[in-house]
């Protein structure tokens, strides 16, 4: 195969061109109340020919494999079209020449875990929160773990085989009251092993309880308060709210996020470090190399408050004059790969829990995060539990609590950074175009911010 792949590669006419194999092994697993909804297990062979003429890219993907040359010429010649007719300049910034083959490293390989053990083992979950509560009306597990061999090679020289475990679980509960309906999830996964699966039941109860507690609490009390988010909820917003803002690939070619991303500008308070990672061991996002061969690592993207960098590939630290960050990556071979998160995480700080909430008259502690959604700098997160903070003290569960706000102003309002930083996986992804979902894992500590607008009732 790899005599295959460099003689076809050798007789490419472009600026660049670039071959990614696939091989996959996917099992899939749901549950919607009592019913096994679903229990599949597939494998898939694929692969993609990328091509760069003059500015222009071409692309094919394929499932047949047998004129790898052919998908090479029919990729050139649809970047000769385009590049011709656009005579820009291919800008990709150099990268390291790599041959690597890398094993696969984890602890307990999901595929030696037989289909009839996992669906036993969820579908116990899946009985512990329906007998839990007769409040408890409905069940949702989501369950996935994928193997996948990728080999990428260039006309560069580069050549790595590349092995990969992905893994993710979902695992919520429904509670109902006849007219209002509640839910909490459990989220596990990581892509170094099954062994994240077992041993959930006392945070599935945990969950329930939540689930049905929520029917008694009252909706929020709209306004601004000083708020504390939780690991969970502080990651998805440091994710949504400014990650997605760091992807460079939509700051190139755009004036107006130029201005807005202009490295050196003030984001937010001294204590404030936010970093996005390939290299966090056992997370969902990790791997050595990205989609582009180029190596991954620990990009610092706000240090002391100040912005300092960009998530790249090799196409938008050429056109910006930096360097790629192993940031190139695609949901599968049949996309390109474009740039993406990984692991992206608030730095942990100084202060303990006690300490964020201790001063604070009223206000809310915002755990877990339910949904949300970005527009530029605007932001909208709901929480998935929420907690009156009073005098100093966690107080009375509420509930559709929304928090709405400015990304620069909000992050400029973080008063404190807590000491226990904390990174989640789950079974969801990143969207991103048509690629969507893409594993990353996101996290923080606790934070405290002031002058947060809340959305509830008046």
């Amino acid at each position: 195969m790899k005599e295959t792949i460099l003689r076809a590669l050798a007789e490419s006419d472009v600026d660049y061109c670039e071959i990614r194999l696939e091989e996959s092994d996917r099992t899939m697993i749901s549950f919607r109340g009592p019913v096994l909804e679903s229990c599949d297990r597939s494998a898939e062979l694929g692969g993609n020919v990328r091509a760069l003429y003059k500015g222009a890219w071409g692309f094919t993907s394929f499932n047949d494999m047998s004129d790898l040359p052919e998908k090479v010429r029919l990729a050139c010649r649809q970047a000769h079209i385009t590049g011709t007719l656009k005579n820009g300049r291919s800008q990709l910034a150099p990268a390291p020449i790599v041959h690597d083959n890398v094993a696969l490293e984890v602890i307990q390989d999901p595929r030696d875990v037989s289909l009839a053990d996992k669906v036993a083992l969820l579908g116990k979950y899946n009985k512990l929160m329906l007998d839990y509560h007769e409040a408890i009306k409905s069940t949702s597990i989501y369950y996935f773990d994928e193997y996948r061999q990728i080999t990428f090679a260039n006309s560069a020289g580069t050549y790595i085989v590349q092995e990969k475990s992905d893994l993710g679980c979902n695992i919520t509960a429904i509670a109902s009251n006849g007219t209002l309906t509640t839910q909490r999830t459990t989220s596990a996964g990581g892509s170094n092993g099954f062994q994240v699966v077992p041993r959930l039941e006392d945070a599935i109860k945990k969950s329930c309880r939540i689930a049905v507690d929520l029917l008694a609490a009252e909706p929020v009390k709209g306004g601004q308060y000083t708020v504390i988010l939780d690991p969970d909820l502080a990651g998805v917003f440091i994710h949504e709210a400014f990650g997605h803002l760091s992807e460079a690939d939509e700051v190139a070619d755009n004036e107006n996020m130029k201005k807005l991303m202009t490295l050196g500008t003030r984001f937010g308070p001294e204590i404030l470090n936010v970093y996005d990672s390939g290299i966090e061991p056992g997370h969902r996002g990790v791997a050595k190399y990205d989609d582009e061969g180029v190596a991954m690592q620990r990009t610092p993207l706000i240090e002391n408050g100040i912005l300092v960098g960009r998530l790249h590939s090799r196409e938008s630290a050429g056109k910006m004059g930096e360097k790629p960050t192993g940031s190139a990556r695609a949901l599968n071979y049949n996309f390109p790969p474009i740039c993406r998160m990984r692991v992206t995480y608030i730095e942990q700080g100084q202060t303990a829990f006690e300490d964020m909430i201790k001063g604070i008259p009223l206000g809310i502690y915002a755990v877990g995060a339910y949904g949300g959604e970005t527009n530029g700098e605007m932001f909208t997160f709901t929480a998935a539990e929420a907690y009156m903070i009073r005098d100093g003290n966690i107080a009375e569960l509420v509930r559709d609590v929304t928090l709405t706000g400015n990304l620069m102003t909000t992050l400029k309002n973080i008063e404190m950074i807590g000491n226990d930083k904390y990174l989640q996986d789950s079974a969801g992804g990143c969207g991103k175009g048509a690629q969507v979902p893409l594993p990353t894992c996101e996290g923080s500590p606790h934070i405290r911010i002031k002058n947060v607008t809340i959305g509830g009732v008046k």
